[in-house]
């Protein structure tokens, strides 16, 4: 007779770390052998830790403290810019602050970062052209009104110098900004103005052709499409 047999069960295998208590202690024991063995490097990378978000923070502290006060005194400079007193904007009166100073005592502020936005376009109403190139390119700004009109002004020194490539492309970085249809259209109309001063017809067309499809509304359109009907003539001779 057959005997029946037994399906043996075979026990279930588990984490030696879990259910060994001397492994535990194999385990914490090499743990506490590394810290001791390295305690001098933890502790120096610990105090770097503290040290480098320490200065951060201080960084951060410091930046926006110096900002609230460039801020407070750029106000009347601003107010000599808008009542096109340049030179007090620039210099001060005296007992309050210029643009210039703003910039020198307080870099990598908000208000610096402004201030060369007026300092540049006060420099290229001067004629200094290279000085207002060089202030302008150190001003960005997320606000596509301010940063497009900053291109188009740089645009505008380089075509006053001579550089029509440079004109061109600060021109097209400026009515690429975020297209609007108050000032787009005036700096698609430069943006033509210098193709057609380097010679490049069918760009300048192209320039004056957009403003013509998307810009109906605008002021440039009627003189837009005069111009380009001119260089269209032009450009079938």
């Amino acid at each position: 007779m057959a005997t029946k047999q037994t399906k043996r069960v075979q026990p279930e295998q588990h984490n030696d770390l879990l259910e060994d208590p001397s492994e535990i202690a194999s385990r914490l024991g090499k743990g506490e052998a590394f810290l001791k063995q390295n305690s001098k490097v933890l502790a120096g990378v610990l105090i770097a830790a503290v040290i480098l978000i320490g200065g951060i923070l201080f960084f951060q502290i410091n930046n926006q403290n110096q900002n609230e006060e460039a801020q407070k005194e750029m106000f009347q400079a601003v107010y000599f810019y808008e009542q096109d007193s340049v030179q007090l904007a620039l210099n001060g009166d005296g007992i309050n602050a210029g643009l210039l100073n703003i910039v020198e005592e307080y870099p990598r502020t908000d208000a610096a970062n402004l201030a060369h936005f007026y300092i540049g376009s006060i420099y290229l109403s001067e004629r200094k052209y290279e000085e207002a190139i060089t202030e302008l390119e150190q001003f960005s700004a997320d606000d596509f009104l301010v940063q497009a009109k900053a291109y188009s002004l740089i645009g505008d020194a380089n075509m006053e110098l001579g550089n029509t490539d440079a004109a061109i492309s600060n021109y097209k970085k400026a009515a690429d900004y975020d297209e609007n249809k108050y000032f787009t259209p005036k700096y698609l109309t430069k943006l033509a103005i210098a193709q057609e001063e380097a010679g490049n017809i069918s760009e300048a067309i192209a320039a004056y052709t957009e403003i013509e499809e998307k810009y109906f509304e605008s002021f440039e359109f009627s003189a837009a499409r005069k111009h380009k009907a001119r260089l269209e003539g032009l450009a079938s001779k």
